[in-house]
This record gives structure tokens, sequence and C-alpha cells, in this order.
């Protein structure tokens, strides 16, 4: 709702993260990237240390067709070794009480994941089980409410700050959803998952959480 009107727009930012091994020199990645002007995000992997992770976004989805992956098969991008259950592609999506719609879906994922002052970032799926969708809409929304307060808090101090993505029909490993904990430092990051663990959403109605990829930004395309 923005002045008391419904808004709708079928405008989404999809948004692709894969994660390679293999790399032992970082520097020629970010070169080739730039070099590219792809919009996107080069993560150093903290707990490979030869691996990497590479976010690219765009509205249309055959950005990653016609530019993504034609760099990907070209060197030194070639020679890496990529990890497909790491591999993520999900889509911006609306709760239906946004003010501004438009910034939602396409603008203020793309700002915060381009911050250089947010470089820390916890990426990951997660899949809700079938008694989830059974419960009634009320319900659904005390438990959601529950987890949503946990995420504004830190927001709102500036310690983490989320990316929700819906990957249905999207993901090969078919999660219903993408979570990006982006942040400057690294421990607030890991709180937010911690305290998630204690609601509802997550203790009770969740089938699939992880795996993760836990990484510092190296590279950003400008935003």
């Amino acid at each position: 709702m923005k002045d008391g009107q419904p808004q709708r727009s079928d405008d989404r930012l999809f948004m692709q993260f894969l994660a390679f091994g293999g790399c032992a020199d970082v520097p020629p990645i970010a070169d080739a990237l730039r070099r590219a002007r792809l919009d996107g995000v080069l993560y150093e992997d903290v707990n490979d240390p030869r691996g990497v992770g590479l976010l690219t976004f765009s509205p249309t989805p055959s950005y990653f067709v016609d530019q993504v992956r034609p760099l990907l098969n070209s060197p030194p991008f070639a020679a890496l070794t990529q990890k497909p259950e790491l591999t993520l592609l999900g889509r911006t999506y609306a709760l239906g009480y946004e003010p501004d719609l438009q910034d939602v879906l396409i603008h203020r994922p793309r700002r915060t994941v381009l911050n250089p002052d947010w470089r820390w970032s916890v990426w990951y799926p997660l899949r809700r089980n079938g008694r989830f969708a059974q419960l009634p809409p009320e319900e659904q929304r005390v438990i959601l409410a529950e987890h949503g307060a946990i995420g504004m808090s830190f927001g709102a101090g500036d310690y983490a700050h989320d990316i929700r993505l819906a990957c249905h029909g999207l993901d090969r490993a078919d999660n219903d959803f993408i979570v990006g904990l982006i942040g400057k430092d690294l421990y607030p990051l890991s709180a937010v998952v911690q305290a998630m663990r204690r609601t509802q959403q997550t203790a009770l109605y969740l089938d699939r959480l992880g795996p993760f990829f836990v990484g510092r930004a190296v590279w950003q395309s400008p935003r």
C-alpha cells in the first residue's frame, strides 16, 4: 500500500549466487569482472582458502545466460571448479504492505549488497515443511512476525541486513527461499542465525537450512 492505494508490479530482481574452488589468485578474477562490467559482488570464501563466491543480479533472467554464462566459460573463471551445492537462484518478492514497492523489489537489494561498508555476508537456502503451508493465514503471520522482528532489530542497529529471495521452481534442490545476511562485521550475522534458531519457524517448520557460504567482498560493482 502507498498513500492508501494498492501497488502492483511485475518487476523483480533476480539474484544468482555461485561458488567456486581452486582460486589461488583472486585479483585476476576481480579484474575480469571489472572489465565485463557485470552487476555483482565477488566474495573470498572464509572456509575455503581457494574458494570464491560470485553474486550477480538483474531484473532480466536472460542476463545470466547471455552475459554471465559466457564470462564463466572464459579464462580465468573456466579454470575454477564450481561447487553446485552452493548454487542459488531467486527473485525478490513483496509482503503487501511496503510503502515503496519498486524500491523493495529492485533498488534496496542492490544497495544492500553493493554497500562498501557491508562487506561480510552469509548466504544460504531454506525449505519449509508442509505443515507450515497448512496453518491458517493468521497463525502464519504470527510466526513470521516473530522471525521478522529479530531481523528488524539487527537492521535498526546496523548489525545485519537481509536479502530475502523466493526460489520456488528456480532452485535445483527445490528450496523455497534464499537468505543473504549482509553487514560490516561477521559476528552479528552469526548471531542472527543463532537467534532465529529459537523461533517457531526455524525450530518447528523448516525441513532444510543451508549449506552456508561465509565470505567477505573483495570486489563490488559500482553502485
